[in-house]
């Protein structure tokens, strides 16, 4: 859902406004609220953020994070997944994880609900892949697709179910497939 405040809020002001659930984005001086995620979405969410933290997690590497703000370039986007390598995760003095990202992410997922427009997804991903990110995925759980974006690269399509899925250089040691993401969606 598409809010236009009355008069134009700037990203200071929005940040300062009561947290919403689902969460509010703001994107080019407009508040945009995520859907409420459903079955499909949150079993995907769920099952990615298991297998990427097992990968990553364990040699700090990186770490992922659902639902995650991240503050940049004037906008602040909540992006399903939000994957920060290690060294990049802000911290406090005493070393623990930092509530406020004021960056992108080095790896960003979206998961398509189906009241979600495509074209304001893909936008988000390409923005933050123009401010850093390495990698960003959008998954279609109705199509069963997983669209595949790179900073300076043509975007790609996974939909055969023993395609592996590529993921960034940080994460080599994960494979997936289309099948093993969608199976997800069986068990």
């Amino acid at each position: 859902m598409v809010q236009t405040p009355s008069k134009s809020l700037t990203l200071e002001e929005f940040l300062k406004l009561p947290e919403t659930k689902p969460a509010s984005e703001y994107i080019e001086c407009e508040i945009i609220q995520k859907p409420m995620p459903q079955g499909e979405h949150s079993t995907i969410q769920a099952e990615l953020i298991i297998a990427i933290t097992a990968v990553v997690k364990p040699q700090k590497i990186a770490r992922a994070f659902p639902e995650l703000r991240c503050i940049f370039d004037g906008r602040t986007i909540v992006p399903d997944i939000a994957i920060f390598t290690w060294e990049r995760i802000p911290r406090t003095e005493n070393g623990r994880v930092a509530n406020v990202f004021n960056d992108s992410p080095d790896w960003m997922i979206e998961i398509l609900s189906p009241e979600q427009r495509v074209t304001k997804v893909t936008k988000k991903i390409l923005h933050a892949l123009e401010h850093g990110t390495q990698m960003g995925w959008l998954i279609d759980p109705t199509e069963q697709t997983i669209f595949v974006y790179y900073p300076d690269q043509k975007t790609k399509f996974f939909d055969e179910p023993e395609q592996q899925i590529p993921v960034p250089g940080f994460a080599s040691e994960l494979r997936l497939t289309v099948a093993e993401i969608f199976g997800w969606l069986l068990e």
